[in-house]
C-alpha cells in the first residue's frame, strides 16, 4: 500500500455523527476524507414523511447551527415542541413539563434524520477540505506506527493521522480493531411511523408508557405525529402486519385517544432495541463515535443528541492538538476525549436503562414508586427545572459547539 499519508482524518460514516465532525472541523487546514455506503437524499415529495426521526435538544441545535447545517434544516422542516406531557398507563402519576417554566421558548425540535443528512451533506459539499468518498466501502484497514491505512473495495488506498468509526452500533471499524462491546436486548422493538390525528398535538410531546414499553407521540408540521411504540417483539411482528385500519385502531387504543381518532398513518417500520457499550472508544489511530460507542433505549430520545455531543467534543480535541501540534491520532491526545464522553454517556445509559426497568415492571411496589415519582415531580417546580435544563442539554460540561455562537478555532497551519 502506498505509504504517503492522503489526508489527516478519515471519517467511516458520512451519516449525522460523522457528518456532523467533518463540518465541524470544515474551513480548517485538516484535510479530512468521508466514506460512506450511501448518498444523502437531497429531494423528495412535500407531502412525504421520513419516518425516523429525533428529538433535538437546545445543546444539539446549537452544534447544528454552529456547524453550518441548522438553516438548510428549517428551510426543509423542522417543528419545535414547547411542551411535554407524560403519564403511567397503570396509575394516575403524571408529570407536565413546560418551556415556560425555564423561560425557554421551546423545549427543542423534532426533526426527521433525513432533513438533518441532507443539510450536513450540503454543508460539507461547500467545504473545500471535506472529500466525500460516496458510495464506498472500506475492505481492509492497517493501524501503523504513525498512521492509519485504508483500502476502499474500488481499489482506492488512503491512509491518515487518524480513523473515526462513526458507522453506527454494529460497526465494522470497531470489530476490525478488536474493540469488544457489553449490554444486552431489551427483547422490545420500537415500531416507527408518522401519524395524523383528528386533534392537534399542541406543539407537545406526548408519552405514555405500559408494561409493554413508552408508547411517544412527538409533533410534527402540520398536526402530523412522529410515533416509537417500543412493544414485545412479537407484538411489533403482528402491528407489522395488520392491515392499516386495524393498526390505527390498536394505536389509537394503546394511546388511550388522547388526540381523538389516528386518520392517517405513513408506512411502518420497527428495529430491535438494545442497550451496547463499547469496551473502549479510542486506541492508537482510531477513535469511536456515535452509536458505534454507545447505543441506548430510544425512551428519551437522546441517542442522537449523544452522537452529535461526541462529534462536538472530538472536533474540540482534535483542533486543540492540532494547534498545539500534537499528534492527533496518539491515545494521549484522545483519552481526554474518551473520558470527556463517557462522563456524559455512562450516567445517561444509566439512567435510560433504569427508566425501562422501573416503567417496564408490574411489581406493586415499583408502580406505586413510579407514580407517586412522576405526581411528586409534576408538583416539586425546582426539581421540574433541573429536569428540563439537563434534558435540553443545558447542564455539564459542554464542548464549544454545543454553546449558542461556538465554534471550533485553529491556527492557520503548520
Amino acid at each position: 500500500m502506498k505509504r504517503n499519508r492522503t489526508h489527516d482524518l478519515i471519517i467511516c460514516g458520512g451519516g449525522m455523527v460523522g457528518a456532523t465532525l467533518a463540518a465541524a472541523l470544515g474551513d480548517t487546514p485538516l484535510r479530512i476524507a468521508v466514506i460512506d455506503l450511501h448518498k444523502a437524499r437531497q429531494r423528495w415529495p412535500r407531502e412525504s414523511w421520513g419516518i425516523r426521526t429525533c428529538a433535538l435538544t437546545r445543546a444539539s441545535q446549537h452544534i447544528l447551527d454552529n456547524v453550518g447545517a441548522w438553516e438548510g434544516m428549517v428551510r426543509r422542516r423542522v417543528h419545535p415542541y414547547s411542551d411535554m406531557y407524560v403519564w403511567d398507563a397503570t396509575g394516575s402519576g403524571s408529570v407536565h413539563f413546560s418551556a415556560a417554566d425555564v423561560g425557554e421558548p421551546n423545549l427543542g425540535h423534532i426533526v426527521e434524520n433525513r432533513v438533518i443528512q441532507a443539510a450536513l451533506a450540503k454543508r460539507l459539499a461547500e467545504l473545500s477540505n471535506v472529500e466525500l468518498i460516496c458510495p464506498a466501502r472500506i475492505d481492509t484497514l492497517e493501524f501503523r506506527e504513525e498512521r492509519v491505512e485504508v483500502a476502499l473495495e474500488d481499489g482506492r488506498e488512503l491512509s491518515a493521522a487518524l480513523l473515526v468509526g462513526a458507522d453506527g452500533r454494529d460497526s465494522w471499524v470497531r470489530r476490525q480493531a478488536g474493540i469488544t462491546t457489553h449490554g444486552w436486548e431489551y427483547r422490545q422493538t420500537a415500531v416507527i411511523t408518522v401519524a395524523r390525528t383528528e386533534r392537534h398535538h399542541r406543539d407537545t410531546a406526548w408519552q405514555r408508557f405500559t408494561t409493554e414499553g413508552p408508547l411517544a407521540f412527538l409533533p410534527l408540521a402540520e398536526g402530523h405525529s412522529s410515533i416509537v411504540w417500543s412493544v414485545t417483539p412479537e407484538h411489533a411482528e403482528q402491528l407489522l402486519e395488520m392491515e392499516e385500519g386495524a393498526f390505527m385502531e390498536q394505536l389509537g387504543q394503546s394511546f388511550e385517544h388522547t388526540l381523538g381518532r389516528v386518520e392517517w398513518i405513513a408506512e411502518r417500520a420497527a428495529f430491535p432495541l438494545r442497550l451496547q457499550h463499547a469496551s473502549r472508544y479510542i486506541r492508537p489511530r482510531l477513535v469511536l463515535a456515535g452509536d458505534a460507542a454507545h447505543a441506548i433505549h430510544p425512551l428519551a430520545g437522546q441517542g442522537v443528541n449523544l452522537g452529535l455531543a461526541d462529534a462536538a467534543t472530538l472536533a474540540e480535541v482534535i483542533a486543540q492538538a492540532w494547534s498545539s501540534r500534537r499528534d492527533i491520532g496518539q491515545p494521549a491526545t484522545l483519552r481526554r476525549y474518551e473520558r470527556w464522553r463517557k462522563s456524559d454517556n455512562i450516567p445517561m445509559m444509566g439512567a435510560m436503562d433504569g427508566f425501562q426497568r422501573l416503567f417496564g415492571s408490574e411489581l406493586t411496589p415499583l408502580c406505586w414508586a413510579r407514580n407517586l415519582g412522576l405526581t411528586l415531580t409534576d408538583a416539586l417546580p425546582p426539581v421540574k427545572r433541573g429536569f428540563i435544563q439537563h434534558a435540553m442539554g443545558l447542564t455539564g460540561h459542554l464542548p464549544r459547539l454545543a454553546r449558542a455562537g461556538g465554534g471550533i478555532s485553529l491556527l492557520p497551519g503548520r
